[in-house]
This record gives C-alpha cells, sequence and structure tokens, in this order.
C-alpha cells in the first residue's frame, strides 16, 4: 500500500475502519461535529480560562505534587480506598467548581435565549449537560491525559494500557426540581471520575455493589460487595466504568457533579481474548474459587482412594 495511489490508500483505510466503526456511527460523529462547530461559533464563555487546563489555577498543590513525583508511595499519600476498586481523593481548587457550575449556568441561559437545543447526557436526563459540546473537551482531555492517566496506570494497570485514547465529559444535577436519582447501573467507560462540585440537603450517597466482567453484568451482588459512599463537594472518585452502582434518593435539597469516562480502545478489543477467570470480577473472583475448591476436594478423594488401595489388607 506504501506505492499505491492516493484514492486506492483512502479506500484501504475507509474499509479497514469499517470493521470498527458503523456507517450509522461515522454519520452521528458528524452530526456532533456540526453541532459543536454551531455552538463554539456562537457562545460566548464566561470563563475562558477555563477552556484550557492551567494545573496551578485548577489543581490543588497537594495534587500536582504527587502527580510529579508519579509513584504509587505518592499517590498513597493522597488517596484513599476506602474499598478495593474505588479510590477517593481531593484534586481541584476550591473555586474551579464555583467557575464550572457558573459557566454550565451561562450556557443554560444562553441556549433558552437562543431557543437552542442542549444534548443531555442520557435520555433520561432534563438537566444534564455535555461538556465536550461547547469546547471543554480540550481542557477535559488534558486532565485525562496528564493528570488521571498516571493514576490509573498504578491502580488499574490492565485497563489503560499505555493510554486513553477517547473521554467523554458531562455535568449531572439530582435533587429537588433536577433529575431523578440513578439507579444501579454500568457506564460505558473504561474508568469513570466522578467529582462532586456541589451538594445541598441530605441524600444522594453513591451505593456501589460489585465489579462485573461482560459475562457475568446479571449476576446480582454478594453482601460483601456492597459499599456506601458519601460524596462531598470537592471530592473526587476514580473507579471501574463496570462496578455497578448508583444514587440513593436525594431526601432534599440537590446536588451537582462533573463525570469524565475515560476509554480505551486497545482494552475493548483485548476484551475478547480476557481468561476464563477476571482478578476484577467479584463473580470471576467467586466462581474460581469454587473452581479451585472442587479440583481440591477431587483431589483429595482420589489422594484417600489410593491410600486406601495401598494398604495391606488387616489380618482377622
Amino acid at each position: 500500500m506504501l506505492t499505491a495511489q492516493r484514492e486506492e490508500k483512502a479506500k484501504f483505510m475507509s474499509d479497514t475502519l469499517r470493521k470498527y466503526i458503523s456507517r450509522e456511527e461515522c454519520s452521528q460523529a458528524k452530526r456532533r461535529k456540526t453541532y459543536r462547530q454551531e455552538i463554539i461559533s456562537n457562545y460566548q464563555p464566561r470563563f475562558k480560562g477555563l477552556y484550557k487546563l492551567d494545573p496551578k489555577l485548577f489543581l490543588l498543590p497537594s495534587f500536582r505534587k504527587a502527580i510529579s513525583e508519579n509513584t504509587e508511595e505518592s499517590f498513597r499519600r493522597i488517596i484513599s480506598e476506602p474499598f478495593p476498586g474505588v479510590f477517593v481523593f481531593k484534586m481541584f481548587q476550591p473555586d474551579f467548581s464555583e467557575k464550572l457550575l457558573l459557566e454550565v449556568e451561562n450556557f443554560r441561559k444562553w441556549a433558552n435565549e437562543t431557543n437552542f437545543t442542549i444534548r443531555r447526557p442520557d435520555n433520561t436526563s432534563k438537566y444534564g449537560v455535555v461538556l465536550d459540546d461547547f469546547g471543554l473537551d480540550i481542557m477535559l482531555k488534558q486532565l485525562m491525559d496528564d493528570f488521571i492517566f498516571p493514576i490509573c496506570k498504578v491502580f488499574f494497570p490492565e485497563v489503560c494500557g499505555t493510554m486513553f485514547d477517547s473521554h467523554y465529559g458531562f455535568f449531572i444535577e439530582n435533587g429537588e426540581d433536577r433529575d431523578a436519582d440513578v439507579g444501579f447501573h454500568v457506564e460505558d467507560s473504561d474508568i469513570t471520575l466522578n467529582v462532586c462540585l456541589s451538594k445541598q440537603g441530605e441524600g444522594g450517597e453513591i451505593l456501589f455493589a460489585g465489579a462485573r466482567c461482560n459475562k457475568h453484568m446479571d449476576i446480582d451482588p454478594k453482601p460483601e460487595e456492597y459499599f456506601d459512599y458519601c460524596h462531598i463537594p470537592g471530592q473526587a472518585i476514580l473507579h471501574r466504568g463496570c462496578h455497578v452502582h448508583g444514587a440513593r434518593a436525594t431526601a432534599s435539597g440537590r446536588r451537582a457533579n462533573m463525570i469524565l469516562w475515560c476509554q480505551n480502545s486497545l482494552f475493548r478489543e483485548m476484551q475478547t481474548y480476557e481468561p476464563e477467570f477476571s482478578d476484577w470480577c467479584g463473580q470471576c473472583v467467586h466462581e474460581e474459587k469454587e473452581n479451585k475448591s472442587q479440583i481440591l476436594a477431587v483431589k483429595r478423594k482420589e489422594m484417600f482412594r489410593i491410600e486406601s488401595e495401598a494398604e495391606p489388607p488387616r489380618k482377622k
């Protein structure tokens, strides 16, 4: 193909890419690009400084220091793991959350005044906003590449590989006069970053219910897999997208969160060839233990049989 004509090369690449993305997905990507270009051409940001990541202005000194040292020891100083696979830490300066909340409100106001339809993060949301759509995708990609990926490489090495190659960033708001809290679900991400921007009132705790591989998604969680976490403003949670979780009902007030889905296409491709038991899937771990226990029981029974046959007959 190196010596082929340009048109032939283009056809070869197009045919190759179609194995991984359908025509409908291509059309959807084009529509999304047109949608975003229309926003960026007309929307005037309130805080232009938000659209390019400035680590000193955005991130806490302790967080920046841990990332610069880039060791498990440095990460453990600022990150706690209250439950296996759930990592909690503070990363943003307080005014980052305030500015992001005001920027989202400014975008909503512009959309309302211009009768522009806002694309929601999912079909059930009426108040959520896709942050990537109005220009924050560049900032979020830099955040993922330079600050989230180093952490994931230490704590989720089998997921992130050498890089994340795509992301999806959005804002959600739940509670009074806002979207209802979401029940148990998994996400279309390999790693999810969930940052609490604000919280007023009671309820809305996140309930985790076990990580699951593709073949065990429908298996109910076991009692020891449940974990309740009370998300507080300024706190970030990092977990697998396939870690089943949901939010308890917000009793009063409302809460706002920034969500960043980090994705690795190579990891998704390799899942096709994953081993029989995954060491991060709760059900796989359970089945592997049962399998080993059964094998051990069979071996023990066989040993007893051999020993009994080898014993000389007792004299009467």
